[in-house]
């Protein structure tokens, strides 16, 4: 089996190519070369990562003015974008569109429309379902990227 990976500038050091070709299992590579390329940092990733930003502050800032209707469906906008350039945009549908996650599609787009019908209480309430439900798998990824966060992976290595 032969894997050819490419790296991001901080790897190419090593590798002046920006390419390394093995043979084989991983157990070869140094591990800090693997973390470098699986959380390369585009511009499309860090526009998605400022709109889930946003998404989370408007969502956020809608509940406690007593659940305002614009701002909760601008956070939601906004979190749904950023999570579509943050992934890509066919990562996100099949992301909703898998068979394994329609439980959690369907109380997150149920939450959307209870919001945007005037609803935004029970809205809320699906969508957090709908979020734990979908992106459940996801926290064991989210762990390692926080914990090399400087001040929250100091705080988090403590719990």
């Amino acid at each position: 089996m032969s894997l050819v990976f490419h790296f991001t500038r901080a790897a190419t050091k090593a590798f002046p190519a920006g390419e390394l070709s093995i043979d084989g299992d991983l157990s070869s590579v140094e591990p800090s070369l693997l973390i470098a390329m699986a959380y390369e940092m585009t511009e499309q990733k860090r526009v998605g990562l400022g709109l889930i930003g946003f998404g989370i502050f408007f969502t956020f800032l809608g509940v406690i003015l007593f659940f305002d209707r614009g701002l909760l469906a601008l956070g939601n906008i906004f979190w749904l974008t950023g999570v579509a350039l943050l992934i890509g945009w066919r990562s996100t549908w099949n992301l909703f569109s898998n068979r394994a996650n329609y439980k959690g599609s369907i109380s997150f787009l149920l939450g959307l429309f209870l919001i945007f019908v005037r609803w935004p209480i029970v809205g809320i309430i699906f969508e957090i379902y709908g979020y734990i439900v979908l992106f459940g798998g996801f926290w064991p990824s989210v762990k390692v990227f926080l914990y090399q966060i400087p001040v929250v992976g100091w705080i988090l290595r403590f719990f």
